[in-house]
């Protein structure tokens, strides 16, 4: 099981309702920061997303409304609850390197594409995006798991160790019969969550996201503001709402939302035209919590 909590949902500048961005992503023992923007460590204690668990924490791109929260978060931890466990500090070198050398507890690792960090079960995976130079979108991959059909199993003697033996060896000896992995049991296919960073609409992210069960996606203008949107390198909702139907994602959560939306209602009116293009989207909202088995 996964839980994602948006911590803030706001883009480049903060509101009365929205924070700066950053993600907290919850699954089984570890916790995972996406982005860290001002106030994040508050915005941890306000949603009860456990900020002293931290084991990780990605930056997609060196923009201030992105990773200047890791400043707070980590003196904060320095000062109240300073961690035994190292907290990997996925970003650009000037500021992994400075934190790595003011903080023990921080462990600096560069960004690039491919596979970044490990751990029990997945994997974080970074792509390039079209924003700034050295942007980043981030993919969470959860390894497929050997599920049981247990009445077959059971009706063919599997007990016990047997469950675990056939597993690492493919087979196992009942009796004197053979009974195969694959004529026990299925796979089921690990979750998979994208996270897009700041970013025009590019193949790279169409490619990250196919399949996943969420796409986070920047919608940082509406459509009427589109030519605005390409100068600054960012998408409109139609656009995540777009990619997220050639995709083919289970659900989209758009985020990164301009400050010009403070109005709820003036929000609420761009909803219907974004759900005629992918229905599954929601607007993220700072504290919106989302479940993912």
């Amino acid at each position: 099981m996964l839980w994602i909590t948006f911590l803030g949902t706001s883009g480049s500048a903060p509101t009365v309702e929205r924070g700066m961005p950053a993600i907290a992503l919850k699954y089984e023992k570890e916790l995972l920061v996406f982005d860290c923007g001002e106030g994040t460590q508050r915005q941890m204690m306000k949603y009860k997303a456990g900020y002293g668990s931290t084991n990780a924490i990605f930056i997609s791109h060196p923009h201030l409304d992105h990773y200047l929260g890791v400043f707070g978060l980590f003196e904060t931890l320095n000062l109240m609850a300073r961690p035994r466990h190292k907290i990997y500090l996925h970003s650009f070198e000037e500021l992994g390197k400075a934190m790595e050398e003011k903080y023990p507890f921080v462990a600096y690792a560069p960004v690039k594409k491919g596979v970044i960090y490990k751990g029990e079960g997945f994997e974080i995976e970074a792509f390039s995006v079209k924003h700034t130079k050295g942007a980043y979108g981030f993919i969470f991959r959860e390894n497929d798991r050997v599920k049981f059909h247990e009445k077959k199993a059971h009706s063919l003697g599997l007990r016990g160790r047997m469950f675990s033996e056939i597993q690492k060896k493919g087979s196992v000896m009942v009796g004197k019969k053979k009974v195969k992995l694959e004529d026990v049991s299925w796979t089921k296919k690990g979750i998979k969550v994208v996270y897009s960073g700041d970013t025009l609409p590019c193949p790279d992210l169409s490619k990250a996201a196919e399949n996943a069960d969420l796409l986070v996606c920047e919608g940082t203008l509406d459509e009427s503001l589109k030519e605005e949107a390409k100068e600054r390198l960012h998408c409109t909702m139609e656009d995540a709402a777009e990619i997220a139907k050639k995709a083919k994602v289970k659900q989209l959560a758009i985020t990164h939302i301009s400050p010009r939306y403070s109005d709820k209602k003036e929000l609420e009116k761009f909803e219907k035209p974004v759900k005629k293009i992918f229905k599954n989207t929601v607007f993220a909202y700072d504290g919106m919590k989302m479940e993912i088995n």
